[in-house]
């Protein structure tokens, strides 16, 4: 008898599994962030934007809103964007199957048109974190993140998935999201 392990079912569990695990321990910093963002710049809490999901479908990303009203980051802001906690909002993304935390970038509309083979990108879901998001510079072209995303989804795996959220959390953890070359290291 065969013990064949269907990748996709294992990854939505693990998928739920961690989110639900996140939520419940960023609770706290949920009310926080909410309460320092309403005092800093009052609504709208977060900032939401139309993606692109898995098989082409639209969905709402949802993240802590960072851009004060008058186009400035201020401390808190800065915090949320080199630690990627002003993210936190998509575990809710994840846990409705519209992302998953690892995958290729989710998309804006205005970026298919730009991306070469986009329906290769639109077999899975986007991801909270990827090969693009670890490996690329923030201010890396298009191109280059495209075939990061397409590099990811050739090779996707269990342990793959893995290391890059380990590998997210460190970059998390030393606020480097905002450094150019990130880099496996």
């Amino acid at each position: 008898m065969s013990f064949l392990i269907n990748y996709s079912a294992v990854k939505r569990t693990f998928d739920i599994s961690l989110s639900c695990i996140g939520l419940f321990l960023s609770v706290p910093l949920w009310i926080l962030f909410s309460f320092a963002i309403w005092l800093e710049g009052g609504r709208p809490i977060f900032y939401i934007q139309v993606r692109i999901g898995k098989d082409n479908r639209l969905f709402e990303a949802i993240k802590f809103r960072t851009m004060g009203y008058k186009k400035k980051y201020s401390r808190l802001a800065r915090l949320l964007r080199t630690t990627a906690l002003d993210e936190l909002p998509q575990l809710i993304s994840i846990i409705k199957g519209e992302m998953s935390f690892v995958g290729p970038r989710p998309l804006i509309p205005q970026e298919i048109q730009m991306t070469k083979g986009f329906n290769l990108r639109s077999t899975v879901p986007p991801g909270l974190t990827g090969l693009a998001q670890v490996l690329a510079s923030k201010d890396a072209p298009i191109l280059e993140k495209f075939n990061y995303d397409i590099s990811y989804i050739k090779n996707q795996n269990i342990g793959l998935d893995i290391l890059l959220i380990l590998k997210s959390f460190k970059i998390s953890l030393t606020r480097k999201w905002d450094v150019i070359n990130n880099g496996l290291k």
